[in-house]
Order: structure tokens, then C-alpha cells, then sequence
């Protein structure tokens, strides 16, 4: 049960951090201006709302509806990973590591989501030099951050637990005499 357990550190530490810029932001930053730059321009603190979700995808949405998606269903998305996570005895320490960012990255979000009509508050902005069409990356919070980093952490360790397991299969295949018959 440690094993399961310790990871949810992160989980708190996440959404501490998380909550805890976004205050910041909020209390030093008027909404839609920017706060500080760094390198020229290639990192500012800014203070915007997201009502949608990644990207400002859904931002025309009526209310109700934006509510119904990106909060209500986000939350039972977390029960649901955290009831596998619980459940499941498969996943690496390092795995339970990684989806324990992810869910304090959606828990912050979902909290913004809650408890802050306006939106989401994202404040980290940074020049994308015009790749993929986009002069600047859309603005995120240390979630999103979360969320994404964690998020590729983990693909990769399946990846390299499913080579691990189809190298293991291929030298139990190749390599070894044939089973005793009794």
C-alpha cells in the first residue's frame, strides 16, 4: 500500500504549486495584461482566463455545456484513473510516480474550473518563433505543465516496459530446451 500511497505526495505538491502560482498571478497581474518578461520576449507572465480547455478549444461553447465538459467530465475521468491506479498491482513505482503529476495537474484545473467562473488561470507565455503557425505557444499554468510532462514520463515508460517484456518473450522464445514431459 507505501507503494501506492507515496506517490500522491506529488499529487498534493502539484496542486499546492499550482493553486498557489495562480494566486499569485491573480493578486499581482490585472487580468489580460502582462505581469513580466523575460529574454526579450520569449517568456512572459501574463494573467488570462481559459473558460475552454486545452488551447482555448471550446471557448464558444454555452456555458452549460462547457461546465458539463470540461468540468464535470474531467472529474469523473480522475475517479476512474485513480480507482485503476488503486486497483492495479501492474504499474512501476515510476508509473504511479508520473500518473500521480497527472492527477494533480487535473485536480488544479478542475478546481479553477469550480471555483473560478471566469476560467482557468494560465500565466506562462513563450514565443514559438512562428512553428506549427503559432508566433507564441498558448499561454499555460504549472498543471498543464504537469499534466504534460508527467503525461509523456508515462508513455514513455510503457513504451520501454512493453520492449523490456517483447525482449524477455523473444529470449524465453529462442533460447531454452524443450519442457519436460512427465
Amino acid at each position: 500500500m507505501k507503494r501506492k500511497v507515496l506517490p500522491l505526495i506529488l499529487t498534493i505538491v502539484v496542486f499546492v504549486l499550482d493553486q498557489l502560482t495562480k494566486q499569485l498571478v491573480m493578486l499581482n497581474i490585472p487580468a489580460y495584461t502582462i505581469g513580466a518578461s523575460f529574454f526579450g520576449d520569449f517568456l512572459r507572465i501574463i494573467h488570462v482566463y481559459n473558460p475552454g480547455i486545452a488551447f482555448s478549444m471550446g471557448n464558444s461553447l454555452p456555458d452549460d455545456a462547457r461546465g458539463m465538459l470540461f468540468a464535470v467530465a474531467p472529474l469523473v475521468v480522475l475517479v476512474v484513473v485513480l480507482v485503476i491506479y488503486f486497483r492495479n498491482d501492474e504499474f512501476t513505482f515510476f508509473q504511479r510516480w508520473a500518473i500521480a503529476g497527472i492527477v494533480g495537474g487535473g485536480l488544479g484545473n478542475i478546481y479553477d474550473r469550480f471555483f473560478r467562473p471566469e476560467g482557468v488561470v494560465d500565466f506562462i507565455d513563450v514565443k514559438f518563433y512562428g512553428l506549427f503557425g503559432l508566433e507564441r505557444w498558448p499561454t499555460f499554468n504549472v498543471a498543464d505543465a504537469a499534466v504534460l510532462i508527467c503525461g509523456f514520463l508515462l508513455i514513455i515508460s510503457f513504451v520501454r516496459v512493453m520492449v523490456k517484456e517483447s525482449r524477455e518473450q523473444k529470449v524465453g522464445d529462442s533460447g531454452g530446451s524443450a519442457p519436460v514431459q512427465e
